[in-house]
């Protein structure tokens, strides 16, 4: 009489784990959405991120594609993403989006800076000067200036834009 199994009766049986259907398609998709995003990206943020040829290759595809012909680069490019490791990919995306996300805060906080100075005039260039003692007093002076007139009379903000790329200029070059 043959066992089924061929395995002594002591030693352990290898688990088996089952995954359902409906879970396949769901990380089908989800690599799907990393394809995506990597289309979307531009061309020197994609270099960033370690991709073999083939798959390069299917994305700057899938960047000239358009409609349904685009929908189906994209279901390739989920379906080569299955055959390779995305976690370094999902990595070097995550480090991107949270380069986007500083510069934002950067910017909120030179957006600040700018509405202090034109509010405070005076103590808040001597506090910018401490910062970076090679900004320009005079400069920053005469845009404050122009700001409070533009402001007073309804003007168009220009002075406003300028003293932000000022402060731009000085504070994102660190």
């Amino acid at each position: 009489m043959s066992r089924k199994n061929k395995k002594a009766p002591w030693e352990e049986e290898e688990e088996i784990i089952w995954v359902s259907k409906s879970e396949m398609k769901r990380d089908m998709e989800e690599l799907q959405k990393i394809g995506e995003e990597l289309v979307e990206l531009k061309p020197n943020a994609l270099a960033k991120i370690p991709l073999d040829e083939d798959m390069l290759d299917a994305i700057r595809d899938a960047q000239r594609f358009k409609t349904e012909a685009r929908r189906r680069q994209l279901q390739y490019i989920g379906k080569l993403m299955r055959q390779i490791d995305v976690e370094p990919i999902q990595a070097a995306l995550d480090k991107l989006r949270n380069k986007h996300s500083q510069a934002t805060v950067q910017l909120h906080k030179l957006e600040q800076k700018r509405d202090k100075l034109i509010e405070n005039g005076d103590s808040m260039i001597n506090a910018i000067l401490v910062d970076h003692p090679d900004a320009d007093r005079q400069r920053l002076r005469q845009l404050v200036r122009q700001a409070n007139k533009e402001k007073a009379q309804n003007k168009p903000a220009k002075a406003y834009r300028e003293i932000f790329q000022y402060l731009k200029e000085l504070y994102m070059e660190d």
